[in-house]
């Protein structure tokens, strides 16, 4: 089976949003900023709980947030 990829729109995000620092979204989130980095670097695949979270802080659907590549 061939494994997909989740991409995000994170970093752009906190960049349109008033060049928020990934300490900041992490503090929003309830993580550290080494797990905001990670996903951005889609290196880590965050729990549906956090990616929700997430798009809350920006006001977006999860869709816009992240998506799945295959």
């Amino acid at each position: 089976m061939e494994e997909g990829q989740i991409v995000n729109q994170i970093r752009k995000l906190r960049f349109m949003n008033g060049e928020m620092t990934q300490a900041e979204l992490a503090e929003k989130v309830g993580v550290t900023r080494q797990t905001i980095n990670a996903i951005e670097a889609a290196k880590y695949s965050p729990s549906l709980e956090l990616a929700f979270k997430i798009a809350n802080v920006f006001d977006k659907p999860l869709e816009d947030v992240f998506k799945y590549k295959k």
